[in-house]
């Protein structure tokens, strides 16, 4: 039977008895990928080792120091002592999707038992897939089905074992944060293509957690990883992240779209609280005298002040003789000002307060945590990340994952979004 040819897309149409089955194009959808400039590695679940352990490895570009083969293993019983250890028969296969495989994370029921696939530190460090300090940039893109849940997706990031809470009374190997990059599916918008980046490894703005994150508009539908042939072959996602260092921006984007995703009121949100009180503390900082409610012992590398040149939008909420009130748009914040009038008529700024964030993209003005050895950095990992919470985290397929050592275009991103179609 002849396949009909055409010209950029990635799925073949094949006619057979009753009507239409539609089939991905592996080997197609495979060269757009290799071929996209900036890869540093890509796991299709369909290349392995030749001969051994048969492990999944990465396409490499030429020259690569590694093409990065995948451990199975279960984080809990290497941190914890508990549980039992993790193989790839953990990980079921699909034999379908847009490379022509894709891996299952579960919803596994034994607390003792969180299986991801791993690559050492010992095994990274220093390779071009720890890409890490000042100047550089990173996009990570993985094609998957989202079953349930809003963690991690892939990238290194090692959230720590140190977090003193019930989960870790028995721990038996405690770990400080090694967080550099990673995509997550969504964390505080669940289905969202959620980008995290560190510039410290461990936590952000006093609070426990790092904070530097962002939330694509689009949000992707839970699909039960169980359903028939046909809806998981219509139900692929496309999850990115992007740091742009030149415009320190972390951008989400979910089959090829970004969109703009602001969080009202952040003073009143659980975890964003903390960068409103760190936007305020620099603030504070510059304006002349102490003033109410500022704590002169916030550490200055925590401020979190995104350029505010030009607003692109102003609203008079109020105005008198000797007072106006404004709500101030800018690229990254939305803030009401509150200005006074001076005895010369010029309006002087008297108040102020953070009430808009923007989360996508999310302004990010600092370096990628740079590990100073291999025993302080973390491991590359797929499908969970290392975390005192244990929680079970995000479920579905996974049917590829790549990375690149700089940011991608909203072209290239929905190039590669397409072949999820």
């Amino acid at each position: 039977m002849q396949r009909p040819f055409f010209v950029f897309l990635t799925v073949i149409a094949l006619t057979v008895p009753g009507g239409t089955l539609w089939a991905f194009d592996p080997p197609a959808n495979r060269e757009v990928v290799r071929n996209t400039p900036g890869l540093v590695a890509f796991w299709d679940f369909a290349q392995r080792e030749a001969s051994g352990k048969e492990r999944f490895t990465a396409h490499v570009p030429p020259g690569s120091p590694s093409d990065y083969p995948l451990d199975a293993a279960n984080y809990v019983r290497d941190y914890w002592g508990e549980g039992r250890q993790a193989s790839y028969a953990d990980f079921p296969l699909l034999n379908e999707g847009p490379f022509g495989q894709a891996i299952r994370i579960r919803q596994e029921s034994d607390p003792n038992f969180r299986p991801f696939l791993f690559i050492p530190r010992s095994r990274l460090h220093d390779t071009p897939l720890d890409i890490k300090g000042e100047g550089k940039s990173v996009t990570v893109v993985v094609w998957a089905i989202r079953e349930s849940g809003n963690h991690a997706l892939a990238g290194i990031w090692h959230e720590g074992t140190d977090l003193k809470q019930s989960s870790t009374a028995s721990i038996k190997k405690v770990e400080r944060g090694q967080r550099q990059y990673a995509l997550f599916a969504g964390l505080n918008k669940a289905g969202s293509a959620c980008g995290h980046v560190s510039e410290n490894g461990a936590s952000s703005f006093l609070n426990k957690y790092a904070l530097h994150k962002c939330n694509s508009l689009g949000q992707s539908p839970a699909v039960s990883a169980d359903s028939p042939p046909e809806k998981l072959a219509a139900s692929w996602q496309c999850f990115a992240m992007t740091f742009d260092d030149e415009k320190n921006e972390i951008t989400g984007w979910l089959n090829g779209e970004s969109g703009e995703r602001w969080l009202k009121n952040p003073k009143s949100n659980n975890l964003l609280s903390y960068a409103h009180n760190a936007y305020m503390q620099g603030h504070y900082a510059r304006t002349p005298g102490m003033q109410d409610g500022e704590d002169g012992e916030f550490p200055e590398a925590q401020y979190y002040n995104p350029p505010e040149e030009e607003a692109s939008k102003t609203e008079v909420l109020r105005e008198d003789e000797n007072q106006r009130v404004e709500r101030r748009r800018y690229r990254y914040t939305e803030v009401v000002m509150t200005l006074e009038k001076e005895e010369n008529g010029e309006w002087v700024e008297a108040d102020r307060d953070l009430v808009g964030l923007r989360l996508n993209p999310w302004w990010y003005p600092h370096g990628i945590y740079s590990p100073p050895d291999a025993e302080q950095g973390g491991p590359f990992t797929i499908g969970r990340v290392i975390h005192s919470s244990r929680t079970v985290g995000f479920t579905g397929w996974i049917g590829g994952v790549s990375v690149f050592d700089r940011a991608l275009s909203e072209a290239e991103l929905k190039e590669l979004a397409d072949l999820r179609n």
